[in-house]
């Protein structure tokens, strides 16, 4: 009798136990997926914009207006936004009025009417990190596509969209500078498993492109840094899974790096408002083959051979172009 007590008091236990690990540790799954349905014979077109949220202040309409008449001359099937969307401290609720002020009123351009696929930044996390996430946004405004992490299939490429905040430890030792954490704790089973998803996901993609989309750097001569957290989680993933680029914002320019050994393109997006006049860091120049100071964006065109790179300021001028062919040669 006591020993079948003990043992039904034992399995008791371990169900509750088991119970618990469900409810707080976060469980591996499929990263959710987007289909862009196009023309897989026709070029893809798109362009990148980052860290712009100001209500227009910052020159953040005048470089709307130049991806408008951009988008218009390519007529580029989406928008990717690498985060920071709402400054300083993202939104406060669903029905903060900066969603109207900073987004909806802002791109009004008729070629800007198509899907933005966009990722959070550290400022977004300074907010309540729920009203960007909630459907109830894409009511108000179809285009907006806002998600931690997610797969956008286009066929000859796949996106792979990685919430990059939670890697970054001087956030969650900030004393300072309150973030909403919710859906991210316990920390460490979420990174893992977001990079367990993210290796699996490229792994076994198909595509003749692989990019990877976050907000923080990798490799950048700007004022942040390289975020050695991503050097020493994501890269490794990077260079494992021929991924060809790896697309950001976090710094306030306009960048184009190659890393010399692994052949990947790190490109930052990140002029969509205030820039930083004046802070670059050394870099080796065989690798920096573009470092812009201020307010602009990139645009892409992608084919099953080639992917070219135009980066513009915010009066439309031309800063840079460049390929990348399949070989991860580029024509700088």
């Amino acid at each position: 009798m006591t020993s079948s007590l003990n043992q039904g008091t034992l399995c008791h236990v371990i169900f509750i136990a088991s119970l618990f690990c469900v409810l707080v540790i976060p469980s591996l799954a499929e990263l959710q997926r987007f289909k862009h349905n196009g023309n897989s014979n026709q070029p893809l077109n798109f362009l990148v914009i980052g860290d712009w949220g100001r209500k227009g202040t910052y020159n953040q309409s005048l470089v709307a207006k130049q991806m408008g008449i951009v988008g218009r001359k390519q007529n580029i099937d989406f928008v990717i936004s690498t985060g920071d969307n709402f400054y300083d401290s993202g939104l406060t609720k669903v029905d903060d009025p900066a969603f109207y002020d900073s987004f909806v009123n802002i791109y009004t351009a008729p070629s800007l009417q198509k899907t933005w696929y966009t990722v959070l930044g550290n400022h977004d996390y300074r907010g309540v990190v729920e009203a960007q996430l909630s459907p109830l946004q894409r009511k108000k405004d179809r285009r907006w596509v806002c998600l931690r992490s997610f797969i956008l299939d286009a066929e000859i490429v796949e996106f792979f969209f990685v919430d990059t905040t939670p890697f970054v430890n001087k956030y969650f030792d900030s004393k300072k500078v309150a973030y909403d954490w919710k859906g991210v704790l316990p920390r460490g089973p979420y990174l893992s498993n977001l990079l367990k998803d993210v290796d699996s996901a490229l792994a076994k993609s198909k595509a003749q492109w692989k990019i990877v989309v976050g907000h923080h750097t990798i490799k950048t001569a700007g004022l942040h840094g390289n975020t050695v957290e991503l050097e020493d989680k994501l890269v490794p993933i990077l260079k494992k899974n021929n991924v060809a680029a790896y697309i950001n914002g976090h710094d306030h320019c306009l960048e184009h790096i190659i890393d010399q050994k692994s052949g990947i393109h790190y490109l930052t997006s990140g002029g969509g408002s205030k820039a930083w006049r004046g802070e670059i860091k050394k870099l080796d120049p065989q690798e920096l083959k573009l470092y812009y100071d201020g307010q602009g964006f990139l645009s892409v065109q992608i084919t099953k051979t080639k992917v070219d790179l135009v980066f513009y300021d915010a009066l439309g001028r031309v800063l840079h172009t460049s390929s990348i062919t399949k070989n991860l040669k580029p024509k700088a």
